[in-house]
């Protein structure tokens, strides 16, 4: 086989194109994903400039592969600037990959209850989510044939008890609260409402725990919905999943409440009479 010459000078165009197009594409998916999180524009204009980004990212693989293919036979220079821009491509097309090998896998689901019968319903954040935000016909089914794992859990601990340990773990998860409700003598069951955003691009999915007194125990019913789209990609079963078990393990580890102590009122109380001492005996006399 000949040996190849590699110049000094000629660089092969495809290369360097394959690495400014894989710089161009990730500084367009910062930008999108920055606007997404911080909500500055509509997440339908923000998802296109994304969109345009994994376009730019084929672009640079397409043509760090055509680039090889001319640094091998005209002997150019350029096979590292060819190599970064295969390498940033990839690693920008592999996190829409992973969300199409989901959307194939899993079923078309973007809000996921513990009770798709009767899910809890959201009432604080009711009028930030989209008008038709009930589930549709037939996911009740899929998610159980999807999700069978997602189911309510019961405690053996106090309704009281199950919702501190509840809004403690939203609290650890430092997801913004809406409304805490706990259970009053007029309200059955407690209430936690929460946001969520997932790790990337930061989309909001809501969150809402129903705490319900049993004869002996507690239910909690959670439910996690998305804000935006009807895929989630399995994300809201996974917090779902999660969730349970922290909440079965800190109501586990809490300890048992103890009633109060009566507190005596001392100025109420009457004072006891002070017990009489027997009279003195008297000597028996002489007779």
């Amino acid at each position: 086989m000949a040996r190849r010459t590699f110049h000094d000078d000629a660089v092969s165009r495809l290369a360097a194109w394959s690495y400014r197009l894989a710089l161009f594409a990730l500084v367009v998916a910062a930008l999108a994903v920055i606007v997404i999180r911080s909500g500055a524009l509509e997440i339908v204009p923000a998802l296109t400039t994304f969109a345009a980004a994994l376009v730019f990212a084929g672009l640079a693989v397409l043509s760090a592969c055509g680039a090889f293919i001319v640094i091998w036979r005209q002997g150019l220079a350029g096979f590292g600037r060819a190599l970064g821009g295969l390498l940033l491509g990839l690693l920008l097309l592999a996190y829409p990959a992973y969300l199409a090998y989901s959307a194939m896998a899993l079923p078309a689901l973007a809000d996921i209850s513990t009770d798709p019968a009767n899910p809890p319903r959201f009432e604080a954040l009711a009028a930030v989510r989209p008008p038709a935000s009930t589930p549709a016909p037939g996911a009740a089914e899929l998610q159980r044939e999807a999700y069978p794992e997602i189911a309510p859990l019961q405690l053996s601990v106090m309704p009281r008890v199950a919702y501190d340990v509840s809004l403690a773990v939203i609290n650890k998860h430092r997801w913004p609260v809406a409304s805490a409700r706990p259970a009053t003598a007029s309200r059955r069951d407690a209430v936690i409402e929460a946001t969520a955003r997932t790790l990337i691009m930061g989309f909001r999915d809501d969150i809402i725990v129903r705490i319900t007194p049993l004869s002996q125990g507690s239910r909690i019913d959670l439910r996690s919905a998305s804000r935006f789209g009807n895929h989630d990609f399995g994300a809201n079963a996974a917090r779902l999943r999660g969730l349970l078990e922290e909440i079965e393990a800190a109501a586990e580890a809490a300890p048992e409440p103890r009633p109060e102590p009566e507190k005596i009122d001392k100025k109420a109380a009457p004072k006891k009479p002070a017990p009489k001492k027997p009279p003195a005996k008297q000597p028996p006399a002489n007779r």
